[in-house]
């Protein structure tokens, strides 16, 4: 084991930092998280971290404030400890969704918590498809983005026909994103006029672009209640599809997504272990791809100085 490098977890996601550990040759570092009894969270760093450079993984997945303390606490717990740097390793970075005031006398909490992460002892950031790019330049310190399109499109190549297949965008706001993966396939795109109503409830109108006859697939950046896909299905069904997939980095899967896609007209929905998964939400027709070696790589290349970017030229 590089012994300049630790690795620690908290408890959001130990089964993507073990996989990690796996990928790089090392153990997880030990970390004990327990609670005062006035409910206070306490962290106790179990490994010697003086002059080493140290990532810590944990997912923003619900209980989200919960986890979100656990990680800072062990960022402060970290720094107190003379880490030479702490890297916080976000996989999912829930708050990346409150990126803007789009209504009166509300906090932009996806800065909030940016700004929080670095008060804690965050030296850098490393996430994974942050729902929108702008929110990249809420970090006062480095951040290395990476993305799943790369992972989610190789799936699609090797167990899908391309010749008749389509990326679909759930609204203008996806476009980037899904241009990005049906260019990486080598397929067309299309876009669907989306009006949200309220955060479970979405409205969606026509097409833009050929469906008719296609086999389409939903790309997402991630699938929280399923309000949205499930509202993309029906419009892609009233438009002709052949049949429908859904592809996602983040599968959140929270409040009535499974009982809601369980009997969806979709063949397949494809997301990566960003978001740990519970057996009682292992659909049949839900594949989960991991990124543990993608994030292995970038750590590697973070802890060595060299660049991240070359991982997805």
């Amino acid at each position: 084991m590089n012994d300049a490098l630790r690795i620690f977890a908290c408890n959001s996601n130990r089964a993507l930092a073990g996989e990690i550990c796996e990928q790089l040759g090392m153990r997880l570092s030990p970390l004990d998280i327990s609670r005062f009894s006035n409910d206070n969270l306490r962290v106790q760093v179990l490994d010697n971290v003086r002059e080493r450079d140290v990532f810590v993984v944990q997912s923003f997945t619900e209980p989200v404030s919960e986890h979100i303390m656990e990680l800072l606490i062990t960022l402060d717990a970290l720094r107190s400890a003379s880490a030479r740097r702490v890297t916080a390793v976000i996989p999912y970075y829930s708050y990346a969704r409150s990126d803007k005031k789009d209504a009166p006398r509300i906090s932009i909490t996806g800065r909030l918590i940016a700004d929080m992460l670095a008060t804690a002892g965050a030296n850098r950031v490393l996430t994974m498809d942050l729902h929108a790019d702008q929110v990249h330049g809420f970090f006062s310190v480095p951040v290395d983005h990476l993305t799943a399109i790369p992972t989610i499109a190789a799936h699609f190549r090797q167990n899908h026909d391309l010749s008749r297949m389509v990326a679909v965008a759930t609204d203008a706001g996806g476009a980037k994103r899904v241009g990005r993966f049906s260019e990486r396939l080598g397929i067309p795109m299309a876009i669907i006029d989306k009006r949200r109503v309220s955060d479970t409830d979405v409205k969606q109108g026509r097409v833009v672009g050929e469906v008719a006859g296609r086999d389409a697939v939903i790309f997402e950046d991630e699938i929280s209640t399923g309000g949205t896909l499930l509202a993309t299905i029906d419009t892609l069904r009233a438009a002709g599809a052949r049949s429908i997939h859904a592809g996602a980095a983040h599968g959140v899967l929270c409040g009535p997504a499974i009982d809601r896609l369980r009997d969806a007209p979709i063949e397949s929905i494809v997301v990566t272990d960003t978001v740990h998964m519970p057996p009682h939400k292992r659909l049949d027709k839900i594949t989960q791809l991991t990124v543990a070696p993608l994030f292995a790589a970038a750590i590697e290349r973070i802890h060595t100085g060299e660049s991240v970017g070359a991982l997805f030229e």
